[in-house]
C-alpha cells in the first residue's frame, strides 16, 4: 500500500513558497488541492472547513489565502461585482468565460488570441509581462431556461 503523502506535499509546496507550514496553510492548501472546483471564494473554503469539522476563523481564510496569493500559490480573479475568487497557480496560462445568470466559469487556451494581444502590446509600445481576459455571456444550460 503506497502511503498518503498529502500533509508532505502540501508543507513541502508551501517551504518552496517560503512559507511556514502552518496547520490553517497545510489545511487550506489541501483543501484547494483536492477541490474539484477550481475558482473558490475564501467563504466557500470557509464553509467547506466548517463542515469537515475544521476550526479556523473566516478572518483567518482571507489572510492564508491572500498570503499563498502574495507567495504565488493561488491567483486571485474579480469575477463578478469585486466578488474575488481563487484558483491555484498550476503554472499555465488560461482566461475565463463565465456565465452572467448562473455564475459558471470554462477555462480555455487560444494561441490565435494570446498573439493578437502580444502584437497589440508591440504596436503600442509595450512589452508585455501579463494579462487576463474575462469573456462574460450566457451559457447553453442558461439559454435553453
Amino acid at each position: 500500500m503506497i502511503p498518503d503523502l498529502g500533509p508532505f506535499l502540501e508543507t513541502k509546496d508551501l517551504k518552496q513558497a517560503g512559507l511556514k507550514a502552518t496547520l490553517p496553510r497545510i489545511k487550506i492548501l489541501t483543501l484547494l488541492e483536492e477541490n474539484i472546483v477550481r475558482h473558490v471564494s475564501a467563504e466557500d473554503v470557509y464553509k467547506t472547513l466548517l463542515e469537515s469539522g475544521e476550526d479556523l476563523s473566516l478572518a483567518t481564510v482571507y489572510r492564508v489565502l491572500t498570503q499563498f496569493e502574495q507567495a504565488g500559490l493561488v491567483t486571485r480573479h474579480h469575477f463578478e461585482g469585486g466578488h474575488s475568487v481563487f484558483e491555484l497557480n498550476e503554472g499555465g496560462h488560461h482566461d475565463h468565460i463565465l456565465c452572467v445568470k448562473c455564475g459558471r466559469v470554462d477555462e480555455f487556451v487560444d494561441s490565435v488570441i494570446e498573439e493578437r494581444q502580444q502584437k497589440i502590446a508591440t504596436e503600442k509600445g509595450y512589452n508585455m509581462t501579463d494579462h487576463s481576459l474575462y469573456i462574460f455571456g450566457i451559457c447553453a444550460t442558461c439559454q435553453k431556461l
